[in-house]
């Protein structure tokens, strides 16, 4: 999740699980600096092979088996160089063992996948029940946070929590009906997906992007959970398929290790769009959209080489205007009306 929500939580439970009222404010900064560390990892990238930091982002720094450690290494500089003059060894690691534990969790929540279970597995979980960025869930997150500093009382850090938590079950709640929503949708085209995926489109968890598989085909449309059910008809794209695409390309290649990299990190959602880049189909600025947000460039005639890395977040001419009509359930249809 974005670096401001995982501060606010971090610094929720630190200082939610702390008694002492005049060390809040300390309390409250450990847990911030130690809820953002773990996204330290970003810097571990390459100048020669642009798929590294897929590989290393959410994974060990925000593994469950790391939490203790991670919060040793942020707790030792703090404390020499701040922390030690309000609070004792044993009160800084717990705040930023408190901090960092909620990481790598909150991320989960997400769909991007993070390692949770790593060294042991190197399965991106990823729970689909909140958004990478969501104002809904971070500001009242940070509103009651410093509510919890500036008045010294810890149950606003407590009422941070239960919002949180709340708003987490709530998205669970909102990805089983759109998860309905999509299979319904599904049947009603006569398809039986091989799989059915559906995530929150950006800043909310009333708009999801549905993804299904069926018959070498990807059908991405928009489902609106809101008071009622609306889905949103989007469009399809042929499933990737590296031997059609590029069927010189060894098997043992850097090239053809490279896509099978990409592949992990997309939960296999690849396809191909019409430059020819292969992509991840999970993600793009619109929820009934296959337009990518980020993908490679595979060059079969320099198979040994790494692949290219390419990315775009920006809205096209229209495209903020599209989604707040997906949003409000313009040009959508009712759930109840799929037949």
């Amino acid at each position: 999740m974005d670096p401001i929500s995982q501060g606010a939580i971090g610094a929720a439970l630190a200082t939610a699980t702390h008694t002492r009222r005049k060390k809040l404010l300390t309390v409250a900064l450990l847990g911030t600096l130690a809820g953002m560390a773990p996204d330290l990892d970003v810097l571990m990238q390459s100048p020669t092979d642009p798929l590294l930091f897929l590989e290393y982002h959410r994974q060990f720094s925000h593994a469950l088996v790391f939490i203790p450690i991670g919060a040793l290494l942020v707790a030792w500089p703090l404390f020499k160089f701040f922390a030690r003059k309000v609070l004792t060894w044993r009160e800084t690691y717990l705040a930023c063992l408190a901090g960092y534990a909620t990481h790598g969790l909150l991320d989960a929540c997400t769909s991007y996948g993070t390692q949770l279970f790593w060294p042991f597995s190197n399965v991106r979980v990823a729970w689909n029940n909140s958004s990478i960025v969501d104002p809904l869930f971070t500001l009242p997150l940070v509103g009651l946070v410093a509510a919890a500093v500036i008045f010294s009382k810890r149950h606003f850090a407590i009422a941070a929590m239960v919002w949180a938590l709340g708003y987490l079950g709530f998205g669970w709640l909102q990805q089983e009906r759109a998860m309905a929503v999509a299979e319904a949708q599904a049947v009603a085209r006569g398809h039986d997906p091989q799989r059915l995926s559906v995530k929150p489109s950006f800043g909310n968890i009333f708009l999801f992007k549905s993804i299904y598989q069926d018959q070498g085909f990807y059908y991405v449309d928009a489902v609106r959970v809101a008071v009622d059910e609306h889905w949103c008809e989007g469009s399809r794209i042929e499933q990737f398929d590296q031997a059609r695409s590029f069927p010189d390309l060894p098997s043992n290649s850097q090239q053809a290790k490279d896509i099978a990299r990409f592949s992990w990190f997309s939960h296999d959602y690849l396809a191909q769009d019409p430059t020819g880049r292969v992509i991840d189909m999970r993600y793009s600025m619109l929820p009934d959209s296959i337009d990518p947000m980020w993908g490679i460039v595979v060059d079969a005639e320099r198979p040994n080489d790494h692949v290219s890395w390419w990315a775009s977040r920006e809205l096209g001419p229209g495209e903020l205007d599209r989604f707040t009509d997906l949003l409000l359930g313009r040009g959508c249809k009712q759930a109840s009306a799929i037949e």
